[in-house]
Formats: structure tokens, C-alpha cells, sequence
């Protein structure tokens, strides 16, 4: 008999035997599998038995159904070994004497490149792009022209301002 476990901590080992055509999952008491999760919708999905086959249907559930982290919109065939996501909760579709789904995993995009075959050592990236020394000028600290305007003007703006006080008060006595 099919049966679907729990995987999600707390609820670990917790299953619903499939013995009906159809399945009802979600939070609330009137389904037939009852999951009193918040992240499960009050009527999240049914479970139907097609034959030998278990179909998924997700119920337009607030926090969506997946099967083996691919989000289902219709009806979709769940395979003995796969995981059905509801919300945050996971569960396994077992079935007695049935093999394993194999699962997909993702492809890890890093690669190991062998030396030779296009990699870069160390010292071929300390000796630069010629092959000789990096040119440590090429990374010095660029100088600001701004801020020397800037600071050579208020000189002047002061020279300016003391001339003219000098002026001002000098001749009134």
C-alpha cells in the first residue's frame, strides 16, 4: 500500500496510508490527511490513485505543492521515492517493493580546470600579463584634483575676505 511520510522536523515519521481514490491535504480537520502546519493551506492539495500511479493536484494553495523542488500547477504523476513539497512541509511517496525515483540533483557549475589544460598558477597570476613583475604604479593611489581646487580656492577666498576686513576696519582710524 502506498503511503506518503513526513520528513519535516517535528512531524518526522508521521504517514497517511493512500487506501482512497482521492486524498484530500491541508490544515484543517475535514481533510483526510491533516497537516496543522501554518504553511499549509487550509485545503492545499488532493492525492489520487490513477491505476498504479499517484497524481498530485495542487488546490491553488497559498504557499504552492512541489515535487522534487518543481512547483506543479495540474495534475502531476508523483514517483515512489519522490519528495512532495506542501509549504514548508516534506513528504516521501513510499510504496512496498517499489524502486526509488532517482532524484535530480543540481548540477554544481564549478569546475576543477587541471594545470595545462587552461588553468592559471599562482605565480603565472604575480608575474602579470607580460610575464614579467606586476607593476605595482598601475594599483598606487590616484590623486584627487578636486580636492586640491577645492582647498587651493578657499585659500584664496580667505586672503580675499581678511584683505577686505583689513581694509574695512583699517581705515576707520
Amino acid at each position: 500500500m502506498a503511503k506518503l511520510v513526513l520528513l519535516s522536523e517535528g512531524l518526522t515519521g508521521r504517514s497517511h496510508e493512500l487506501i482512497a481514490e482521492k486524498t484530500t491535504v491541508g490544515r484543517v480537520e475535514d481533510n483526510t490527511f491533516q497537516i496543522a502546519d501554518p504553511s499549509v493551506s487550509s485545503h492545499h492539495c488532493e492525492v489520487l490513485l490513477r491505476g498504479s500511479d499517484v497524481a498530485v493536484n495542487d488546490l491553488n494553495s497559498t504557499n504552492g505543492s512541489f515535487i522534487e523542488g518543481q512547483q506543479i500547477t495540474s495534475e502531476t504523476v508523483l514517483k515512489p521515492g519522490q519528495i512532495l513539497r506542501l509549504g514548508q512541509i516534506q513528504m516521501r511517496l513510499e510504496v512496498p517493493g517499489a524502486p526509488a525515483a532517482a532524484t535530480q540533483r543540481p548540477v554544481d557549475s564549478t569546475m576543477i580546470i587541471p594545470r595545462g589544460q587552461g588553468g592559471v598558477t599562482l605565480n603565472q597570476l604575480e608575474q602579470g600579463p607580460r610575464g614579467g613583475p606586476l607593476d605595482t604604479k598601475v594599483f598606487s593611489k590616484k590623486t584627487n584634483k578636486v580636492n586640491l581646487y577645492f582647498i587651493i580656492g578657499g585659500v584664496i577666498f580667505a586672503i580675499v575676505i581678511a584683505v577686505a576686513l583689513w581694509m574695512a576696519f583699517g581705515k576707520l582710524k
